[in-house]
């Protein structure tokens, strides 16, 4: 009897909260519930709602092979809150919010959203069928179907559009890494109150200018994309097996864009070499018929591609605080550039140079503090052994043609010719090599300091050369900044009374080593963005520590444009 009444109250029982309270296994909900009377469309609509998000709650947020809740708790939240569950919608009509957040999914890619997340195939069809179908429009499971995918939709759209896809990392600074739930059950009120809800939604977004330029250059980007789909191709690989599943995709690319007539059976070697010729010729690649680093990274360079870079790169901002200082030093290193911000002005760009692959340079937000002018260079451990020791056994004189002395633990120099190098290793080396100042010191004549647990720093290089060169992924992980005098001018401007203009000059002529303190320190934010808006215009970089290509594979590889906006 008991049992009997709980069964009874979770199917007419309006509250979500007592529904889930009942012991009985939740029925399943139905496709289809027409009502004979208009009258009784709200409160059937409501049952279906409870009946629906009951059994969603049963099935980690399946309601069945094609539909998942993914904001679940949420989602439950909000309609324990209510007394009528209908939120987007109200008798035989949708609501105009309902409308506003349908057309938000809609044109979604314009934030770097994509509308199938956020359940856009489904909503397309419920939304259309019950603005013009009379029948349908009597329907209370559509609606309720309807109303909590609406729901659902609004509550991913919120933590994307604040917080992003990619996952928290060691330089995310967002305080609010994590919203609570009370949060979004309070924005989609003042949705419901304001009747607004793209300003509200819009308001999510960073500040930081690098993300408004971006945004507001996806807008010509997206009116000129091509949406073609083509497959993408995995490349290099570890694994033999996966080479058999590239020769395959790669004929299927080939064939999609037309360099090869037939994928309906395997291509030879002849026919596949023919085809990479032929794409390598029109798009200026030298022609070898070899698919290789270049080949593919062409391939896949189509603009689903593009924009799924353009969607990794604004979610890099939002891992940024929701205020930046008003002064500080930003480092990108896809760009290879540095530039220094003073209240949203630019008062220093320069070219850099930046850790090779093996030996990135990391991200991280730090402090500059001082910099010391004709720095002497201690040599990590790590390229004494991987780079130097080697070179040493073979010639003791490579030490003097690298201007490098070895000292013991008293700083003492010691005459390298009497040590026996051989017998130096990893787990025995009592000594630190040091670069003797001067401007053939590794460092240059510059060396600017902030604290880390890399032991990186900024400076300036002997090779500067090199900053002619456009692929400069170089260094073994330290900044190499070809502006450093402007730096170090800009860094004292304030500390005039302690260090005169023309002091930093005299110590430099006179080759002099000193550290200068100044009073304003200035953060530092080392970056790894890969697309950039200039002028209004898109501008990509190189993926150069395949940053992208990681994040693409974890969190973007099965997501597509809609063929048409």
């Amino acid at each position: 009897m008991i049992k009997q009444c709980c069964k009874s109250i979770c199917r007419i029982l309006v509250p979500v909260l007592l529904l889930f309270a009942c012991n009985e296994a939740s029925q399943a909900p139905k496709a289809v519930e027409m009502v004979s009377k208009p009258e009784n469309l709200n409160k059937k609509t409501n049952e279906n709602i409870a009946i629906t998000m009951a059994f969603a709650s049963e099935h980690n947020g399946k309601l069945n092979d094609s539909l998942i809740f993914n904001m679940l708790p949420v989602v439950k939240l909000w309609y324990t809150g209510l007394d009528s569950l209908r939120t987007w919608s109200d008798q035989e009509r949708w609501l105009p919010m309902a409308d506003s957040l349908y057309y938000f999914i809609r044109q979604s890619e314009k934030y770097g959203l994509f509308p199938s997340d956020y359940h856009f195939s489904h909503l397309d069809i419920i939304h259309h069928k019950l603005k013009t179908d009379s029948t349908a429009m009597l329907d209370a499971a559509m609606w309720a179907r309807g109303d909590l995918l609406f729901t659902d939709a609004f509550m991913q759209i919120v933590k994307d559009i604040k917080l992003g896809r990619l996952e928290k990392d060691s330089v995310t600074l967002r305080k609010d890494s994590v919203i609570t739930d009370s949060f979004y059950v309070a924005l989609l009120k003042q949705v419901h109150s304001s009747k607004a809800l793209t300003p509200l939604l819009e308001a999510l977004e960073p500040h930081h200018e690098g993300y408004v330029e971006l945004r507001g250059a996806l807008k010509s980007f997206l009116d000129s994309m091509n949406r073609t789909k083509y497959t993408y191709l995995y490349y290099p690989f570890t694994d033999p097996a996966d080479s058999l599943n590239f020769i395959k995709n790669l004929q299927t690319r080939l064939y999609e864009g037309g360099y090869i007539s037939f994928n309906d059976r395997a291509a030879d070697t002849a026919a596949l070499t023919a085809a990479v010729k032929g794409y390598q010729k029109e798009n200026d690649l030298k022609v070898d018929g070899k698919a290789g680093t270049m080949v593919v990274k062409s391939l896949n360079n189509n603009d689903q591609e593009k924009f799924k870079t353009i969607a990794i790169n604004l979610d890099r901002y939002k891992q940024l605080p929701d205020t930046m200082p008003q002064r500080y030093l930003w480092v990108n290193i896809p760009a290879y550039q540095l530039r220094l911000w003073d209240t949203d002005t630019l008062k220093l760009e320069s070219k850099i140079i930046v850790g090779q692959p093996q030996t990135r340079t990391p991200l991280l937000t730090s402090t500059l503090t001082n910099f010391i002018i004709f720095p002497q260079w201690t040599v990590p451990y790590s390229i004494i052994f991987k780079e130097m020791l080697p070179k040493i056994r073979e010639n003791v004189a490579y030490l003097d043609k690298q201007n490098l002395m070895v000292v013991d633990k008293n700083d003492s120099i010691i005459d390298p010719h009497t040590i026996n190098w051989f017998r130096l290793n990893k787990n025995y080396f009592p000594y630190l090599l040091k670069q003797r100042e001067g401007d053939d010191n590794s460092l240059g004549v510059i060396k600017f300091n902030f604290r880390n647990k890399y032991s990186v720093y900024l400076h300036d290089t002997n090779a500067r050369w090199l900053f002619s060169k456009t692929n400069r992924a170089l260094s073994h992980g330290c900044v190499r900044v070809q502006q450093w005098d402007k730096l170090s001018k800009y860094l004292v401007k304030n500390d005039s009374l302690r260090y005169k203009p023309d002091t930093l000059a005299a110590w430099m002529k006179r080759k002099e080593k000193h550290t200068v303190n100044f009073s304003q320190k200035i953060p530092i934010f080392i970056r790894y963005i890969t697309c950039e808006a200039r002028d209004g215009r898109l501008v990509f970089f190189d993926d150069v520590y395949a940053e992208d290509k990681m994040s693409r594979q974890a969190w973007f590889s099965n997501k597509y444009n809609l063929l048409t906006l």
